[in-house]
């Protein structure tokens, strides 16, 4: 297929651009990608000309919204939900064989959870830009056109942002860090398996009308996401445990709950489903 990947100057677009085979894959982005074909795609928070970026296109793997800068309610609504309701109306004029939307699994829960998380949990997103993209989804369901929806969560590989950079500069630090307390278990996913995940869906019949979260199949804590980034670098571990009164008043600093939600708390999330549809992860 001829397939649109909207935000591919991104860190998850230059992935696909670079990984995804078997299709004609066109780029649309603010700014030129070399090596294939590209269209400008303009501010989502204004109008854009859907039609014309859509033309002679069959599929469109959607992954151009905020994510990683603070907005407020109305901007995440605007350019997460609304702008995919006129991704979806110019897409069903053009007859569009397949729309992937890259969601979030913050459509699907906060940033914890005490069970394990799968597709059949009633969404329960805790954040703006969580409700935005499950209202995008819920937009995106009662178009007609034929979908695919993906709840990645947090990605890591090269040029990651946000969270997973964070993660990255802690690995980058040359002194052993206090995670090995930290006992809880996250669900991670390598952006290549984020990239086999779409190629899995993609032009994948069974797949439409279906709503799929997608980690790598086991979790790790972060103490063991640091020590693994490590030994890619060619260094020890250097997790150390600290007593768990230490590890309690660390956790009285200013700021250090918001970081406890997303690094202490248990957040495993079950793909089976996905991996029934032929999805192979490869770690």
């Amino acid at each position: 297929m001829r397939v649109l990947i909207t935000g591919a100057g991104g860190f998850l677009g230059s992935h696909l651009l670079r990984g995804l085979r078997g299709h004609t894959l066109i780029a649309a982005s603010r700014r030129p990608v070399g090596g294939t074909e590209w269209r400008q795609l303009g501010d989502l928070g204004g109008s854009i000309d859907w039609d014309g970026l859509l033309r002679d296109v069959d599929a469109v793997v959607h992954l151009a919204n905020i994510a990683h800068r603070s907005a407020s309610d109305e901007e995440f609504d605007r350019v997460n939900r609304q702008s995919t309701a006129d991704l979806c109306a110019a897409a069903k004029r053009a007859g569009l064989r397949q729309l992937v939307f890259v969601s979030s699994i913050a459509a699907q829960v906060g940033h914890s959870s005490q069970t394990v998380v799968t597709e059949a949990d009633a969404p329960a997103p805790v954040g703006a830009y969580g409700r935005s993209k499950l209202a995008a989804e819920r937009v995106i369901a009662e178009s007609g056109v034929p979908f695919t929806i993906l709840r990645p969560v947090l990605v890591l590989g090269e040029g990651a942002k946000a969270n997973a950079a964070s993660l990255e500069k802690l690995a980058r630090l040359p002194v052993p860090l206090p995670l090995g307390s930290i006992a809880a278990e996250r669900s991670f996913l390598s952006v290549e398996n984020f990239v086999s995940g779409v190629a899995t869906v993609l032009g994948n019949p069974r797949a439409l009308g279906e709503t799929y979260v997608i980690a790598d199949p086991l979790p790790m804590t972060v103490g063991e996401v640091i020590a693994k980034m490590r030994a890619g670098m060619g260094r020890r571990p250097g997790i150390v445990t600290l007593p768990r009164g230490s590890l309690e008043m660390l956790m009285k600093l200013p700021g250090a709950r918001a970081i406890w939600e997303r690094i202490g708390k248990p957040l495993v999330i079950d793909p089976a489903k996905l991996m029934g549809l032929g999805w192979s992860p490869t770690r």
